[in-house]
């Protein structure tokens, strides 16, 4: 069971795990054992997301993310096929706690006479320094 909230869990069966070789330390140990996870996870058909929060992950999942709404976590950082396991499973978590959280809303601003001013001045600076560059007449 992999843990979100208090209120939102999903079943150990909604989520599929392959081991794959995985570069990076483990000096021969690489070669052997496939120590990284693939995790995925069906976010299209989870029983277990409401439907909003189904249709905001797989708007953040981006390349992430097949074309049949399935979601692919690959964790290679550690040595170990439980170490990788445990972060793949947490960064799905993470990633839906991320939708979970309403995005906020964006208020309406417009630039202060100031800040004008001080764009203006800049390019007017900038202007003169480029101009100090040109031909020289004798």
């Amino acid at each position: 069971m992999i843990k979100i909230n208090d209120t939102l869990s999903i079943a150990p069966d909604e989520v599929s795990e392959r081991f794959i070789h995985a570069g990076g330390p483990g000096g021969q140990n690489v070669n052997k054992v496939a120590t990284a996870v693939q995790l995925r996870f069906d976010a299209r058909r989870s029983p277990s997301l409401p439907v909003r929060v189904r249709r905001r992950l797989m708007d953040i999942a981006g390349s992430r993310q097949t074309k049949d709404g399935v979601i692919i976590i690959t964790a290679r950082s550690h040595r170990t096929q439980e170490a990788n396991l445990s972060t793949a499973r947490k960064r799905l978590a993470q990633m839906i706690q991320q939708v979970l959280q309403p995005p906020k809303r964006r208020r309406k601003t417009r630039p202060t006479r100031g800040s004008k001013e001080r764009r203006l001045k800049g390019k007017a600076q900038r202007s003169e320094t480029k101009k100090g560059r040109g031909k020289i007449d004798y």
